[in-house]
């Protein structure tokens, strides 16, 4: 903004001082011509018989012409009234050619219309304007030239007077096209450059907006990623003290549930130190599991490792983005937890299949199934409203002491 409102000011400057140089230039053609005219007059070679008024009538037209140009220049603005002073221009123009005769007014013509062309960015309009002046130019060209040499023969009156025309509407051809063409360029330029400006303007606010963005973005996976330790892993570690509490009083009566409490217990303390793990990769930048499969059977491999556990896979390659891939392995490691803690389960069946635009994950067990009236747990809920967040859903089914099956699906 800055850089356009300084090159509208310097624009402004250059117009006020090309203004003053028109102006001191129409006044001193006007100076010239009132000055030949009057050393003509009083020398007696005009054929004016002492008609004086004609020369106050033209000191009047010259003076109001300089005003006139001044003030397109310095005050008036709109442009249909610009284009009304021209016509007064074009009026004191034809007296002053018409008194005067003189070759000289053809540069009065083309200083009077400067100003008028630097206003108006229609071409059409300044053709107009150009052919209006033309004609004014040489209807009063001729007026003048047989008013002051009426005695001259035919042949020379013509050719004086073709000469003349033809000199004039050449040197206002050439000043209407030096003229147009400069604020042609001007205003392409100024165009162009306002473009640049906005162009910046834009690309500050659209770098400010996604640098907004992403720290948003940051803060958004921050909270996540905080949440899942939160909930995932803390839930975990107090699910392992729950049983090792319960594992503490049953050894002595029950060493069978005891130790099936502990590898419960041993399952869920590695599933938080995965989880722990996971959210550390993921605030230092590194990528998790590169695909399912790859997560499942890192999983299974944890799970089995010291135990007695029997852990049948059969997972496609699939390829996901992190976020439903560390989803669908949490899903796992929930199921085979349940499974234990809930079930007794001492063997699982993991399946994973990918259809048109959905994953399947299928985890049976072969436990005590699931009970009438039960309630979901925290961690199935939690599953619950993940998978439908993805576009999917879970699946429970299950009869008492025929094991359990959840099936998980989301889109991809």
């Amino acid at each position: 903004m800055e850089n356009k409102h300084r090159f509208k000011l310097n624009y402004e400057d250059v117009r006020k001082w090309l203004g003053a140089a028109i102006v001191v230039s129409v006044i001193i053609m006007e100076l010239v011509i009132c000055a030949q005219y009057g050393a003509q007059y009083l020398a007696g070679d005009r054929g004016d018989n002492g008609q004086w008024w004609m020369y106050v009538m033209l000191v009047v037209c010259c003076v109001f012409l300089s005003v006139s140009v001044a003030l397109g220049f310095y005050v008036v603005k709109p442009l249909n009234v610009k284009i009304g002073m021209y016509g007064a221009d074009l009026f004191f123009l034809l007296i002053v050619s018409i008194i005067t005769g003189n070759d000289f007014t053809v540069i009065l013509y083309c200083l009077a219309a400067t100003e008028l062309y630097m206003s108006c960015d229609r071409f059409r309009t300044n053709i107009i304007l150009f052919g209006v002046s033309a004609a004014v130019f040489v209807a009063s060209f001729v007026l003048g030239w047989v008013r002051v040499y009426s005695g001259a023969s035919l042949p020379m009156s013509i050719t004086e007077i073709l000469g003349g025309c033809l000199f004039g509407l050449i040197v206002l051809c050439i000043h209407f096209i030096i003229v147009v063409a400069v604020m042609r360029f001007y205003r392409m330029s100024r165009q162009l450059s306002a473009a640049l400006s906005e162009a910046d303007e834009n690309k500050a606010e659209l770098k400010s907006a996604y640098e907004k963005l992403s720290q948003t973005a940051v803060f958004e996976e921050r909270n996540r990623i905080a949440k899942d330790i939160h909930d995932n892993a803390g839930h975990s570690i107090t699910t392992v003290i729950m049983q090792t509490e319960a594992a503490k009083l049953l050894i002595d009566s029950d060493p069978e549930a005891a130790k099936s409490k502990i590898i419960s217990a041993n399952i869920q303390a590695k599933n938080a130190l995965e989880q722990m793990r996971s959210s550390v990769h993921l605030l230092a930048g590194r990528p998790a599991a590169t695909s399912l499969k790859d997560g499942v059977e890192e999983i299974v491999a944890q799970t089995v490792d010291s135990t007695d556990l029997k852990i049948r896979c059969d997972v496609e390659d699939i390829s996901l983005e992190e976020e439903r891939t560390r989803f669908l392995c949490n899903s796992v490691k929930e199921c085979i937890s349940n499974g234990i803690r809930h079930g007794g389960a001492t063997a699982f069946y993991i399946e994973a299949r990918k259809r048109n635009d959905e994953v399947t994950l299928l985890v049976s067990d072969n436990g005590s199934g699931i009970a009438a009236g039960a309630v979901e747990g925290y961690g199935l809920k939690s599953m619950r409203e993940k998978a439908a967040e993805f576009g999917g859903g879970i699946r429970l089914s299950g009869e008492p002491d025929e094991g359990c099956e959840v099936e998980v699906t989301i889109k991809v």
